[in-house]
């Protein structure tokens, strides 16, 4: 974050998601955990990140990697102790870095004691009221009682076994059948998550990340989805005062405790409904993820996003990929270089020098917009996707769910290289008794933290200049931004005081405009000209 932003920490901070199973393995298991990153803290204050944002780390069955909690207030043993992870938190702190958790409100684990004691109880379990059963249709309800299409694909109901061993009622999941959804409506539910929020910021976590943010409230009578009504279960109205809650929460607490919510929504004016005064403080902005290496598509997408948090105040957020999404390497490598779950498919030819000039140009491009960035592990390393992950280790349920359709999203979760000529990379300690939990290409030896560390033609080097430049910068992170007169399918654009981005998305070298000086580029340049592909820093004045 600019030093020279005095306002709040989560205007224009630089967040670093770690997903804690693949960021670095210190017990030799093959998996991420606590101690592994606690061990790497000094990376992350060196690439100058404000904030890491972790991955669900609770206890969990792991049906869904994490997203199936069955504990909201532990640490997965897996991953290490509580103890650790307020142990990590206030080590971050004394390298300068906040902390962020993932909170998954919308359903639980399978395994969660209140859904266990729902089952348990039978039909007149108290428990069941604060989930989603319901009869089935049909005389002898073998039928759905709806026929909603789930999130991971496949349906959102589960029949249930009464303990006499009778069939008995259905139970909502929209996501798999491991992850019940919660029944909002109900007092105990708001209650246990606006202390689930107070545990977390007595340990000193400075935000919290909200998982599937939009789909919490469920229209009670069932209807089936239809295009000429609201959606039955996403962004039904009464999350908002859900969320006016979780705002009273935060703001009892001192030192700007941040809400950061995971809403996709395509309703510019929607999305910003969930950033109003006494709601959110920020959101992800999947328009920006999605849209395509585009001049006139991506000047689209940043007007509409400055433009839709203009009314609330709310900063706008900058993300080029995450933990669900293909990479931005291999997608700006590809022919259509935009991103879509419904377009996600098995053997895409990619053009991974494209990808990775064009992902160069997108970080210098992110990183100069008004507002918050978030950087996803390995993506200032330009790791690509990982596509070809054999069946059988696959572990996505996006993959089983979708008929093997969806390749899921285990591509972009594959462990962090460290350093060494040969997998594990580091991720894991020397004589480590199991390999990392999902393979990694032989060909990311050149892409280790080690190997490129010093080499000022590498991707880790670009961010670190980069994230060092927007914190020392007066005209970056936080505040507003002017367009400038640029060629076709060119985009320039002006922060105060004196700085110049320009990013060159046409098929010929543009020349620079009148500047001061060079502060950073994302490629070489061609004498006083920009190549293609290529994004420019310049000081203006």
């Amino acid at each position: 974050m600019s030093t020279a932003d005095s306002g709040p920490w989560w205007r224009g901070a630089v967040i670093y998601q770690v997903y804690p199973r693949s960021f670095a393995d210190g017990g030799g298991d093959g998996i991420g955990d606590l101690a592994g990153i606690r061990s790497r803290l000094h990376y992350l204050s060196e690439l100058g990140v404000d904030a890491i944002w972790f991955s669900p780390w609770y206890p969990s069955p792991m049906a869904d990697a994490g997203y199936d909690v069955s504990d909201y207030r532990d640490i997965d043993p897996v991953f290490g102790t509580l103890a650790e992870a307020e142990a990590l938190i206030r080590e971050a702190h004394e390298l300068g870095i906040r902390t962020i958790v993932d909170v998954v409100p919308n359903h639980c684990s399978d395994a969660h004691p209140w859904f266990q004691a729902a089952l348990a109880g039978g039909p007149d379990a108290p428990e069941r009221e604060l989930f989603w059963f319901r009869p089935g249709r049909g005389p002898n309800g073998d039928e759905r009682p709806t026929d909603w299409v789930g999130e991971f694909g496949g349906p959102t109901w589960t029949r249930t076994v009464n303990p006499d061993g009778t069939p008995g009622d259905w139970y909502l999941h929209l996501f798999a059948p491991e992850q019940p959804d919660f029944n909002w409506d109900h007092p105990r539910v708001r209650a246990e998550f606006e202390d689930v929020l107070r545990f977390w910021f007595d340990r000193g976590v400075d935000g919290i990340r909200i998982d599937s943010a939009g789909l919490l409230v469920k229209d009670g009578t069932l209807p089936e989805t239809r295009p000429d009504r609201p959606h039955p279960f996403r962004d039904q109205d009464g999350v908002h005062e859900i969320y006016r809650g979780w705002r009273r929460v935060a703001d009892s607490y001192p030192g700007d405790r941040a809400l950061i919510g995971e809403v996709w929504l395509p309703d510019r004016q929607r999305f910003a409904n969930y950033l109003r005064p006494d709601e959110l403080h920020a959101a992800f902005n999947f328009d920006f993820l999605g849209c395509a290496w585009d001049a006139s598509a991506l000047r689209e997408s940043i007007d509409g996003t400055l433009h839709a948090h203009a009314p609330v105040g709310a900063p706008a957020t900058w993300v080029l990929s995450n933990h669900d999404v293909t990479r931005h390497v291999t997608r700006y490598g590809r022919a259509d270089t935009r991103f879509s779950f419904a377009a996600k498919r098995e053997g895409i030819p990619t053009d991974l020098e494209l990808g990775t000039r064009r992902a160069r140009a997108a970080a210098l491009l992110s990183l100069a917009l008004p507002g918050a960035a978030y950087v996803y592990q390995g993506e200032e390393l330009g790791l690509w996707e990982v596509e070809d992950i054999p069946f059988e280790l696959r572990q996505d349920p996006m993959w089983e769910r979708s008929g093997r359709v969806d390749p899921g999203r285990d591509g972009c979760r594959v462990p962090l290289p460290w350093a060494g000529d040969a997998p594990p990379f580091g991720f894991s300690p020397d004589g480590a008794a199991a390999g990392p939990w999902l393979p990694q290409p032989a060909d990311w030896k050149d892409r280790t933290v080690r190997a490129q560390t010093g080499d000022p033609h590498s991707m880790l080097e670009l961010y670190r200049a980069a994230i060092a430049i927007r914190r020392s910068d007066a005209a970056l992170g936080d505040g507003a931004l002017t367009w400038l007169p640029a060629p076709d399918r060119v985009l320039a654009f002006a922060r105060e005081p004196g700085f110049t981005c320009l990013v060159n998305l046409s098929a010929a070298a543009v020349p620079l405009p009148p500047h001061e000086r060079l502060l950073l580029a994302s490629g070489p340049l061609d004498d006083d000209r920009l190549p293609p592909d290529t994004a420019v820093w310049l000081r203006t004045g």
